[in-house]
């Protein structure tokens, strides 16, 4: 059992901002003296079907609260993810449908646990309380926060002094986020260093409610591969937890020497002064820039896959990058013959892509090669005999045999 000042020190780690450290204390103590552990929360809106590293910067910290006992509630965002977050957008997102936002929850919920412990998060929908509230309800929420407190955000403020348009339903974001808090009953929220207004919505829904508020942890943003931009499926320049394992060996490996260490210090399990330790290394020329990357990439490979994967991922990128080869172990895929198949269709069908015009975009960037040769017509018809060894991007390799 850690002392709770070791605990504040486990769970501070990274943390950007604290409402408050000294809040946090008395919790922990009330914790372990009743016995009752905390619930902390954590939302995530389903607006993207893929959970990416930059989810799992505040994941690593729900660990910990579990790892220590707390209750954890993953916390899909089913209903707020039809308004749309307008945290750090410049003009109105258009909301997704129901239909979109259920296919993707349902991916969340498989990739989460490849961090969490299934048996002991709590996984919950927003939809449950807020699609109950009914139109009084709205307004008497909506009555607990002013036009002017809203428009202290940074995005809204912006929009309004650029005359730029702010739809009203925007405005309910911060309120609903901050209700989950409430009915929840949550005593820790985490979140992103963007997400810090809604957070404290949550703290005042509670007080306003005669609730002791929850306490605000914020993380760091993950800066993407661009090294630039933050993490985003849209930039194009994120780390999905479900790729495949020789992907994100590879992709670790192309970071740069001056972005390792931040992906050091946000995602690897080892202690600060275990990283320190490293980067001194590093810089006295004790150790080869290349060999930390490999050590992060077997570490998150390990995480998201198991520690063969990693092992396997790391001798399939010796073979193809050092050697120009082709791995080892190539995944297989079986086609029943028939009539010539499109080269989207079939690239879809053998797992390299998850859709057709990902398969064609990829082809017009010169990207897809088989038995060695690029693609360069997105029309291509394959006979279906024999067999073919594909090649998409860098890592994804796939041979596929006709029956």
């Amino acid at each position: 059992m850690l002392s709770i000042e070791e605990q504040l020190e486990f769970l501070g780690r990274g943390v950007v901002d604290f409402h408050s450290r000294e809040e946090l204390e008395k919790k922990l103590k009330k914790s372990q003296e009743t016995g009752k552990p905390l619930v902390v929360k954590v939302g995530f809106d389903p607006t993207a079907p893929d959970l990416h590293l930059g989810h799992t910067v505040v994941m690593q910290k729900m660990k910990y609260f579990q790892d220590l006992g707390h209750e954890v509630h993953f916390l899909i965002g089913d209903f707020t993810g039809m308004i749309g977050d307008p945290t750090g957008k410049s003009q109105t997102r258009k909301p997704l449908t129901s239909e979109q936002v259920a296919v993707n929850a349902e991916t969340y919920k498989k990739q989460v646990f490849k961090i969490l412990d299934p048996e002991k998060t709590k996984v919950s929908f927003n939809s449950k309380w807020l699609g109950a509230l009914n139109f009084a309800d709205i307004i008497r929420l909506g009555s607990e926060l002013t036009v002017a407190r809203m428009l202290e955000r940074d995005d809204f403020k912006k929009r309004y002094e650029n005359n730029l348009p702010i739809s009203i339903h925007e405005f309910f974001y911060p309120l609903a986020q901050g209700y989950d808090s409430v009915a929840l009953h949550a005593d820790v929220e985490l979140g992103g260093t963007d997400q810090l207004f809604n957070l404290l919505m949550g703290r005042d829904l509670q007080r306003n409610r005669g609730m002791e508020p929850q306490v605000v942890m914020t993380v760091p943003l993950l800066e993407g591969l661009d090294g630039v931009n933050k993490m985003s499926k849209s930039l194009g320049n994120y780390i999905g937890i479900d790729e495949p394992a020789d992907d994100i060996y590879g992709k670790v490996l192309s970071v740069s020497d001056e972005l390792m260490f931040r992906y050091f210090y946000l995602l690897s399990d080892l202690s600060t002064v275990e990283i320190d330790a490293l980067k001194k290394k590093m810089e006295r020329g004790e150790i080869h820039p290349k060999v930390v990357k490999q050590q992060l990439a077997r570490e998150l490979v390990t995480r998201f896959h198991s520690k063969d994967a990693a092992i396997q991922a790391e001798k399939n990128f010796e073979t193809i990058f050092q050697k120009g080869g082709t791995p080892d172990e190539v995944p297989e895929y079986e086609m029943k013959g028939g009539e010539a198949v499109a080269l989207p269709n079939l690239l879809v069908d053998a797992g390299l892509v998850k859709s057709t015009s990902e398969a064609r975009r990829m082809i017009k960037q010169g990207a897809v090669s088989i038995d060695g040769e690029k693609v360069a017509d997105e029309k291509i018809l394959l006979e279906p005999q024999g067999e073919y060894l594909f090649k998409v991007g860098k890592r994804r390799f796939c041979r596929v045999h006709f029956a």
